[in-house]
């Protein structure tokens, strides 16, 4: 907000101060305390609850990874090696915890911050925005793994099983993206597409 009214006023009376010798942005920084320790706390709490999400899926796909689908044989290789579905279960797994890995990093980085005001305009919403998108791809590729898994040990190599497998998988999927995206669609929009003021004009403003 604070760079959208100023983007409309002119450079000099940027600095001009009122009766109380303040210039306008330490009007605006006292008048907007409140509203910066509100989103400092949304910050916070969110970037809680999702790393305690991204550290489980470090430890699930982590543990499948060791653990593999089948086990092993004598000479210590996966017994199902040579399955195709084998190579979709470690290729998604893979990328579930690297996936995971980065969001975990992400939330830690929102709650290291210094929350700033200006970091309220791009910094924190840019690494709220990565921290959702990873999560969800982990969350996309544990699924994957996971059914994986399933049709390897149990699937016996019949279609409909790799089917209720799919539509099971795709539950968790579709739900994360009905409750999230709605808010991801808003920070993407608020940070990176023009403010509420639209374009900037070029006419002056007495």
């Amino acid at each position: 907000m604070e760079r959208e009214v100023k983007n409309f006023t002119l450079v000099p009376n940027r600095e001009q101060k009122n009766n109380e010798k303040k210039t306008p942005r330490m009007v605006f920084t006292e008048t907007h305390q409140e509203l910066v320790k509100e989103g400092e706390q949304w910050m916070k709490d969110t970037s809680n609850s999702c790393t305690i999400v991204a550290a489980l899926i470090v430890t699930v796909v982590f543990a499948a990874a060791i653990t593999v689908p089948g086990g092993n044989n004598g000479a210590g290789l996966p017994i199902f090696s040579q399955e195709k579905t084998f190579t979709v279960f470690a290729i998604s797994d893979a990328l579930a915890l690297f996936s995971s890995s980065s969001s975990v990093l992400m939330f830690l980085s929102i709650l290291t911050s210094r929350y700033a005001e200006d970091d309220f305009l791009y910094a924190l919403p840019k690494r709220l925005i990565i921290g959702l998108v990873t999560l969800f791809l982990a969350i996309i590729f544990m699924m994957v793994a996971f059914g994986a898994t399933l049709y390897i040990v149990f699937g016996d190599k019949k279609a409909w099983v790799l089917h209720l497998v799919a539509v099971l998988a795709s539950l968790p999927v579709l739900l994360f993206a009905s409750l999230q995206f709605p808010l991801l669609v808003k920070m993407i929009k608020s940070t990176y597409c023009p403010g509420i003021f639209g374009k900037k004009s070029d006419r002056i403003i007495f």
